[in-house]
């Protein structure tokens, strides 16, 4: 399972204080921290950052660098911010992420062929996250598949994000994601790569039970063809 470590992520407040402050080595000892517990990828989750995006992005991604090369996802809404990351990136990054809605679709996937980056395509349009595994699918067959074959991104390097839910007030739902999953792999030859927020299925639950709830989906989404998940490296139980 290819891993990629959630942990620098702006609202976690060590994170944000870090950034805000450019804390160089406390950002490279999360980033290192994560490497050692099996992270096979960093993503770096700078928030919007409207105003100071590409300022914020080349420093993050120099101060990772430094210490590690693995592969890095770059994570904000900011297209200035994501671009001038690749730009320093060494090795074949991540965008996180487009979605179906009109703008997002128009101007991210060109961006991920130009500098030969993996996307993440979340199954989400205007309207939200779909509740019902097909029209998941749907999206990713009508709206992200056809424009990432459009501006040339090898299927390789599309990855299909179906959006877990948290079993928290909406646990009816949760096996919907790891239905699209499966129907990904049967839809298209080569089927597109997929990829998850494993966390999101646990949050709102008490921390004690978070890390069972993880494993547990981990291996059923596993079970039908996951690729990749953006999770916890440093959580030993999961």
């Amino acid at each position: 399972m290819f891993i990629i470590g959630e942990n620098i992520h702006i609202i976690a407040p060590r994170v944000k204080e870090a950034i805000n402050t450019r804390n160089t080595q406390a950002i490279q000892e999360m980033a290192l921290a994560q490497v050692r517990a099996g992270a096979a990828c960093i993503d770096l989750n700078i928030g919007p950052q409207r105003k100071a995006g590409v300022e914020v992005m080349e420093w993050i991604v120099d101060a990772v660098q430094a210490v590690t090369d693995v592969p890095l996802s770059l994570d904000t809404t900011n297209l200035a911010a994501i671009e001038a990351g690749l730009k320093r990136c060494r090795a074949q990054a991540f965008i996180n992420s487009t979605s179906a809605e009109a703008e997002r679709l128009e101007a991210v996937p060109p961006l991920a062929a130009q500098y030969n980056a993996r996307l993440i395509a979340l199954t989400m349009a205007k309207e939200g996250i779909p509740v019902a595994a097909e029209e998941r699918v749907a999206i990713a067959m009508d709206k992200l598949i056809p424009r990432a074959m459009e501006v040339g991104i090898p299927m390789e390097n599309l990855y299909i994000d179906p959006l877990v839910l948290t079993v928290a007030g909406t646990q009816e739902y949760v096996p919907n994601a790891v239905e699209a999953i499966r129907m990904f792999k049967q839809v298209m030859d080569p089927a597109p790569m997929t990829v998850v927020g494993l966390s999101n299925v646990s949050n709102s639950v008490p921390t004690e039970g978070r890390s069972l709830i993880n494993r547990t989906y981990l291996v059923m989404l596993m079970a039908v063809g996951l690729d990749a998940a953006i999770a916890d490296p440093l959580d030993t139980k999961q």
